[in-house]
């Protein structure tokens, strides 16, 4: 199947903190941009591993939880109109010219870009995946790491595994969709939000869904068709009749695909210099907690830094030969036009 073809100024490979507020930077020069990121969701670690956690060190913001940061970024670069492509990881960068860049993603997008931003926090989030012979013959066919489309899961007899937000949420909102849905965790106490927990206990006690405690320990099919598992608890082996599994185990932070890319590394980040953020390959920049400079600090508020400053520079490669006008936001009637305050 041909690729979808997708054109734009430049392409962010991340949609954490640091990547959408990149959005902002490149907006207020008319770059237009997309973000590709493999969570099915905006702010990246700050959503992912810790959106009650309060963070202390963001400018003008004495506390803030990682939820309500991304919230607000969100809603700080919504003038811009970036497109976001969740659920899906970058697998080829290519370089063809001095501003021609493809970037592929395991979903079949293909970009067409002039710059590419890499804002990918520590590397990609890859899924912890159940410890058990087989389960890779079903994987991408009947067991699913994450959920791209949920009307892909209608009908489904669906197990999901896990006792975490990813799986508490997911299984309220499949619960209506599914044929029938049973959750399995290794036991009867959850680390989800307190009020996940008590609808899904609610589903359970009303019949609408099963609740059953335990481990998978082997899992059924053929062809790459799931029809069951067996789970072990404290009564026994027992057996799971499904033909969809998603088991939400956690997330593990690896460098992926980037090390495939011909850009320089050390250590497993990505050197840049301290004035543009560009990378070994003229056009590709990184920002955030996957570059490294002498006197690097891992802080959000470095990250925004980090893209002010390479966005200059993205300007020049997009707009040859063009003077970049620098401007404030507190004075400029264009800016303030631009973000729909003048």
């Amino acid at each position: 199947m041909r690729a979808e073809v997708i054109t734009t100024d430049a392409v962010i490979i991340g949609g954490g903190p640091c990547g959408i507020f990149t959005i902002f930077e490149l907006g207020l020069l008319d770059i237009k941009c997309h973000v590709i990121d493999i969570l099915d969701r905006p702010g990246g670690q700050c959503t992912e591993l810790y959106p009650e956690k309060p963070i202390y060190d963001i400018p003008g913001m004495p506390v803030v939880s990682g939820q309500e940061l991304t919230d607000q970024l969100m809603e700080q670069v919504k003038p811009f109109g970036a497109q976001f492509h969740f659920s899906q990881m970058v697998t080829e960068l290519e370089k063809r010219g001095d501003t021609d860049f493809i970037v592929r993603t395991d979903a079949g997008l293909e970009f067409h870009s002039k710059i590419v931003i890499i804002a990918a926090g520590g590397g990609s989030f890859q899924p912890k995946k159940p410890p058990m012979p087989g389960i890779e013959d079903f994987e991408g066919t009947s067991v699913f790491y994450s959920v791209r489309q949920m009307e892909a899961f209608r009908g489904k007899d669906i197990l999901i595994v896990g006792g975490g937000d990813s799986a508490l949420d997911w299984t309220l909102n499949l619960q209506p969709l599914a044929n029938r849905l049973t959750l399995l965790h290794r036991r009867d106490d959850f680390r989800a939000a307190p009020d996940s927990v008590k609808k899904m206990r609610e589903l359970v006690t009303s019949g609408k869904m099963d609740l059953r405690i335990g481990q998978v320990t082997a899992v059924h099919g053929d062809a790459g068709q799931l029809t069951g598992v067996t789970a072990k608890g404290k009564e026994g082996e027992f057996d799971i009749t499904c033909d969809t599994m998603l088991p939400f185990f956690g997330l593990t932070m690896k460098l992926g695909p980037v090390a495939d890319w011909g850009i320089n590394l050390h250590e497993n980040l990505i050197p840049v210099d301290t004035e543009k953020f560009e990378t070994s390959v003229p056009g590709i920049f990184a920002i955030g907690d996957i570059n490294t400079y002498p006197g690097k600090l891992k802080l959000i508020l470095s990250g925004f830094h980090e893209a002010a400053l390479m966005a200059q520079q993205a300007f020049r490669y997009i707009n040859p030969g063009e003077r970049l006008l620098f401007q404030y936001t507190t004075s400029s009637s264009s800016l303030q036009k631009k973000l729909g305050v003048a």
